[in-house]
C-alpha cells in the first residue's frame, strides 16, 4: 500500500494555490500527528520529515531501551532484546528511533487522513479566496458570465472562482449571454456558511467612479479628484470634479477631446448619460450647475431647513426636473438640500387673486392638503404651478389624486 494519495493532493494543493510553505508544511504536519495520535493515543515520541518538493514522506517512533523483564510501553519503550537486534551496540536508557510505513496505520487510517487533509486544504482555498477577494473590494474585474438566473448571474474570473452579482446590482437594459466578458466591481466579500460569497456590482455609484480612474489619467494620478457621484443606474449619472492643478479643467479632462474618454464609460454603462459638473463649496453655484442643463433664474436657500427655492424660467422646467424626475432627484442626492421648483411668474401670480388651500377643505381631504403644505404649497396657484411628476415626487399622493385637486383648483379660477 502507497500513501494513498495523501501526499499527491498535498503537491498538487501546493501547486495550483497561492499559500505559503509554512502553512503547506503545517497542515500536513497537523494531519499526520492527528493519524498517529488516532493510532497511538500520543504523538510526543514521533518525529515526521517532510518533503515537500519530492512528495515524501517519513514518520520515525523514539523508544526507549529498557529491561526484558519490565513492563513496557510499546508506544516509548522497547525491550532489550529486541534493540539489539537493531544495533547490537544498543545500551539500556537509549533511544531507538523506528520508521514507521503508512501502511502500518490500516488502509483505513490513511484514508481518513487523506479525508481529513482534503478538507484543510478546502478550508485554506475558501480563506485564501476571501482574503484575496476581501483586500480587493472596491476594485474593478473582469469574468466571465458562467450561468443566468432569475435573481442573480454567476461570473468566472480567471481563476475559476465563482462571483455573484444580483440582479439588483445590474443596470435594468444589462443582457449578458453565457461566455460574454462582463466588467464590475467588487462590492462586497462576506463568509456565509463557511463559504466565502464575492458578490459584484454595476449599479454601483464607485463602478463609475473606477471606470473614470481607468479611463482619465489625471483621476489616478491626483491631478483630478471626484468629490461627488450619484447614480440612476442605466439613465443618468452626476460627478462633480475638482483638479488641484489649475491649468487643468477637470471636467475637460474627463470628457476627453469630442469625448473620447467619456464616450466609452457610457457605452459600458448602456448609454447612462453622464454629466460632469465643477465641484464648488458655493452652496448655490453647485445648485445650480447641479440641476444642468436647466438655466436658472434664482435660488432661496433655507439652511434650517436644508431646502432651496429654485425658480426658472417656464421653458427650463421640464429641463431641471427631467425625464421621470432623474435630473432633480440626482442633484437633490448630490446636493444635500431638498429642491423645490417653481416659474418664475409663480410668484407674481401668487400676490395677486390667489386662494388658500384651506378654503377647498369641503372638496379635498384634510390630509391631501396638509401634504401640499409641508412641501410649500399653501395656495392653490402654487399647486397649480407645478408639474404632477414634480408633485408626486415631492409628497406621498397619487398621480390620480394630484390631477383631481388640479382640476378642482383650476375650475375655480376658470
Amino acid at each position: 500500500m502507497k500513501s494513498l494519495n495523501l501526499i499527491e493532493t498535498f503537491a498538487e494543493f501546493k501547486e495550483t494555490k497561492n499559500i505559503d510553505r509554512p502553512t503547506l508544511m503545517r497542515v500536513l504536519e497537523d494531519v499526520l500527528r492527528g493519524m498517529i495520535r488516532k493510532r497511538y493515543e500520543s504523538d510526543e515520541n514521533f518525529d515526521l520529515i517532510i518533503n515537500t518538493d519530492k512528495g515524501d514522506v517519513e514518520i520515525w517512533q523514539r523508544r526507549e531501551i529498557v529491561l526484558d523483564n519490565e513492563t513496557i510501553n510499546e508506544v516509548t519503550q522497547i525491550a532489550y532484546s529486541d534493540a539489539i537486534k537493531i544495533e547490537p551496540d544498543f545500551e539500556i536508557g537509549e533511544e531507538v528511533s523506528l520508521q514507521v510505513r503508512l501502511e502500518d496505520f490500516g488502509r483505513r487510517g490513511v484514508l481518513s487522513a487523506h479525508q481529513s487533509l482534503k478538507t484543510r486544504i478546502i478550508e485554506l482555498e475558501k480563506d485564501d479566496l476571501f482574503r484575496k477577494y476581501k483586500e480587493k473590494i472596491g476594485e474593478i474585474i473582469n469574468g466571465e458570465v458562467y450561468q443566468i438566473w432569475r435573481k442573480e448571474t454567476l461570473v468566472i474570473d480567471d481563476e475559476g472562482n465563482e462571483l455573484l452579482m444580483p440582479k439588483l446590482e445590474q443596470i435594468p437594459s444589462d443582457f449578458f449571454k453565457k461566455g460574454e466578458q462582463v466588467k464590475a466591481i467588487i462590492k462586497s466579500v462576506e463568509m456565509i456558511n463557511h463559504n466565502p460569497v464575492i458578490t459584484l456590482s454595476r449599479t454601483d455609484a464607485s463602478f463609475l467612479s473606477k471606470l473614470l480612474e481607468l479611463e482619465v489619467p489625471e483621476i489616478a494620478d491626483g491631478l483630478i479628484v471626484i468629490r461627488l457621484i450619484e447614480r440612476e443606474p442605466g439613465d443618468r449619472a452626476k460627478v462633480a470634479v475638482e483638479s488641484f492643478d489649475e491649468r487643468i479643467d477637470p471636467v475637460g479632462a474627463c470628457v476627453g477631446v469630442k469625448g473620447t474618454r467619456i464616450h466609452g464609460i457610457v457605452r459600458e454603462l448602456r448609454n447612462e448619460n453622464i454629466d460632469i459638473i465643477n465641484f464648488t463649496n458655493n452652496l448655490g453655484l453647485m445648485i445650480q450647475r447641479s440641476l444642468s442643463p436647466a438655466k436658472i433664474s434664482s435660488i432661496e436657500l433655507d439652511h434650517d431647513k436644508k431646502r432651496a427655492y429654485v425658480h426658472l424660467d417656464q421653458d427650463q422646467v421640464s429641463l431641471a426636473i427631467g425625464r421621470g424626475g432623474t435630473n432633480i432627484k440626482l442633484a437633490t442626492r448630490l446636493v444635500g438640500y431638498e429642491l423645490d421648483i417653481f416659474r418664475k411668474t409663480d410668484i407674481i401670480e401668487r400676490d395677486e387673486d390667489d386662494i388658500e388651500l384651506e378654503e377647498f377643505a369641503d372638496e379635498i381631504e384634510h390630509w391631501m392638503i396638509e401634504e401640499l403644505k409641508n412641501i410649500g404649497c399653501d395656495t392653490a396657484r402654487s399647486v397649480l404651478a407645478l408639474d404632477v411628476a414634480e408633485l408626486v415626487r415631492r409628497t406621498d399622493l397619487e398621480e390620480e389624486q394630484i390631477l383631481e385637486i388640479q382640476k378642482i383648483l383650476q375650475t375655480e379660477f376658470d
